[in-house]
This record gives structure tokens, C-alpha cells and sequence, in this order.
């Protein structure tokens, strides 16, 4: 297997950013983890995975090996009436196995349409989006122990999914590179209509006219009318995280700002949409050279073409400041910071 030296990262990394790994290697097949597992480079270099390098934002070089995960295939392990269980390899691309499922009539991934990187990134920080996670669908992950050179199956249980989070996120962060994914789809689809903008596009809609390729297509337009297409404006979509709070400050926060949109969650929790706070801040469509806030999304940080991803990060940093002097709560990043 060839180790690849000084690899420019910059078209591997949604943001364009310009970066280059000490090592890289290529990774296609399971064999090929067998052998770097022998080779000793697992032990002797920082690793990091990366996949389609969407939720990246490099502000240095990366001092180690970077491992691409290029495991492909697709297959139907079990079947009946009502469901189907498909395996999924790691370095699929996550917005082509949407269009798979949803032209085979599966239903379950519909709402997650369009939101890019492969498909062994979504288990590892729970994708999510209107009203539905990866967590609804997945029953189980499997993945390559760096440590022990093995391969294990994690439950969902033992995945720990949160709020975009995993176990391999937080605890076992840089352990596990996953090899595939095991994912339950109903062949008589239940639409999830519940979040907002969804509701609002189906209203013109006859009733009994809406199925899993109407929901993807409106997943799609909504989508793309408020975010910027990466390969156009550098990006890694969602920024920061909506924040939850408690009770007690979500009632401090209406009372002081009586617009202020939020979600009712588990656990007298409450989320507030991030991007609303940015924008009161003054931030929605901002830009410090090439660094920005996207003018149609404020949870979105874009790169307009030679942003050094210090400086995206130092903007991030601003926005977070900005957020804390303004309404007491602390953002924190979705994207992971190398």
C-alpha cells in the first residue's frame, strides 16, 4: 500500500482550505487495513480518518497520518415485507445512497437529503436534519479497531448517540475508523412532515400525493435555497450546534427577547436555534477578508476563496463571543477543528 508524503489536503476538505499531511494513505479494502495494522504506521503517527471532508476545518498542517476512507459497495443483507437491511460501506457517498433508497421506495434517510460526506461520517455525529437523525435508521456500525487490528460490530447502544455526537466522537475519538454501517428502511414509508419548513412547503400539496421522492425533493430545494454548494463557496455546512438549555433560561430568554425561536426536546431541555442568535448579533453576512458568514444562513462559515482556516476559526471565535455577551450561552462547534 502506498504511503503518500507532504499530501496537499486543500481538495479533500469542503472549506478548500490549504493543508498538507505529514502521510496519507488510501484505504479501499479491508485488506488494505490488515496491512497498515501490520506496518506499525497505526503506532508511530497521529491518525485521523477522513472521508469526503465535510465537517473539517484544518488551521494547521496535520503532523501524522491521514487515513482516506475509500471502503465502497452496497449491499441487502435481509428483507421482507415491511423492511430492508442494507450495508453500507464507509466511503459511499452519503447524498447518492439517499437517492438510492429513495428511488427503490425505502423509506427513513428522505429528510437527510443532500447533506454532504460519506455515509461512515453519519453514525460519528449523528447527522441530522429536519426531524430526523441517522440514529431513527441505523442498527449498528462496524468498524476496524487501530488498536488491536481487529473488526467489531457496535450496537446502536454502544454507539452513544446524542445530539451530534457518537462514541466515536468523544471517548473513543481516533480508535475506530468504520468500515460500514447496517441500516433499517421501511418499505411502506411513515413521512416525517413535523419540522416547520416541510410542513410549510407540503401546504399546497393534496392530501395522499406525498411520498418519500416528494419529501427528498423538497429536502432538496429548501436545502439548497438557503446553503451554499461547496464546490462553489467553501463551506462545511452547519458551523455550531443548536444549544440546549434548561427551563429556567429559556423562560429568562423569552422574557428578554420575546422572538426568540426554540424547539421543546427531552429532559425539560430546550433548543434555540444558534443561527437566530448569530444573526442578532449582527454577523448574517459578515465577511474579514475571505473569511464569512453566509448571507442566507448565519449557522453557515464560508470560505470565498483564499481564507486561511485560521481564519475562519478566529471568525468562529468572534461569533462565539459575540453569542456569550449577548444572551449568556456558549456555542459550540459542530465542525471538528484540526
Amino acid at each position: 500500500m502506498l504511503t503518500q508524503q507532504n499530501y496537499n489536503l486543500s481538495q479533500l476538505n469542503t472549506f478548500g482550505v490549504d493543508a498538507t499531511a505529514e502521510k496519507l494513505v488510501e484505504v479501499e479494502t479491508l485488506d488494505d487495513l490488515f496491512e497498515l495494522s501490520d506496518h506499525g504506521l497505526l503506532k508511530e503517527n497521529p491518525v485521523l480518518f477522513l472521508g469526503q471532508g465535510s465537517n473539517l476545518l484544518f488551521t494547521r498542517h496535520f503532523p501524522g497520518l491521514v487515513i482516506l476512507n475509500r471502503l465502497t459497495g452496497r449491499k441487502v443483507l435481509e428483507e421482507d415485507d415491511d423492511f430492508v437491511f442494507l450495508r453500507v460501506s464507509a466511503g459511499e457517498s452519503w447524498p447518492e445512497l439517499v437517492d438510492y433508497t429513495v428511488s427503490r421506495g425505502w423509506g427513513g434517510l428522505e429528510n437527510l437529503s443532500l447533506i454532504p460526506g460519506s455515509a461512515g461520517a453519519a453514525p460519528v455525529q449523528n447527522i441530522g436534519a429536519y426531524g430526523v437523525e441517522i440514529k431513527d435508521v441505523l442498527d449498528c456500525v462496524e468498524a476496524f479497531d487501530l488498536q488491536t487490528g481487529e473488526l467489531k460490530t457496535f450496537s446502536i447502544k454502544h454507539c452513544r448517540l446524542g445530539y451530534r455526537t457518537s462514541i466515536f466522537k468523544t471517548t473513543s475519538k481516533g480508535r475506530y475508523l468504520i468500515t460500514s454501517i447496517l441500516i433499517k428502511l421501511a418499505k411502506i414509508p411513515v413521512l416525517n412532515l413535523s419540522y416547520k419548513p416541510l410542513k410549510e412547503y407540503f401546504n399546497r400539496y393534496p392530501s395522499g400525493t406525498i411520498g418519500i421522492c416528494e419529501v427528498s425533493e423538497a429536502v432538496k430545494a429548501i436545502r439548497r435555497s438557503k446553503l451554499p454548494e461547496p464546490a462553489e463557496i467553501g463551506n462545511a455546512g452547519s458551523f455550531f450546534k443548536n444549544p440546549l438549555v434548561s427551563s429556567g433560561k429559556i423562560n429568562q430568554l423569552k422574557s428578554q427577547f420575546p422572538g426568540i425561536p426554540f424547539f421543546t426536546m427531552d429532559n425539560d431541555k430546550y433548543k434555540i436555534a444558534a443561527g437566530w442568535l448569530i444573526e442578532q448579533c449582527g454577523w448574517k453576512g459578515k465577511r474579514i477578508g475571505d473569511a464569512g458568514v453566509y448571507d442566507k444562513q448565519a449557522l453557515v462559515l464560508v470560505n470565498y476563496g483564499k481564507a486561511t482556516g485560521k481564519q475562519i476559526f478566529d471568525l468562529s471565535q468572534q461569533i462565539v463571543e459575540s453569542v456569550h455577551e449577548k444572551f449568556s450561552i456558549t456555542l459550540e462547534r459542530e465542525v471538528t477543528v484540526i
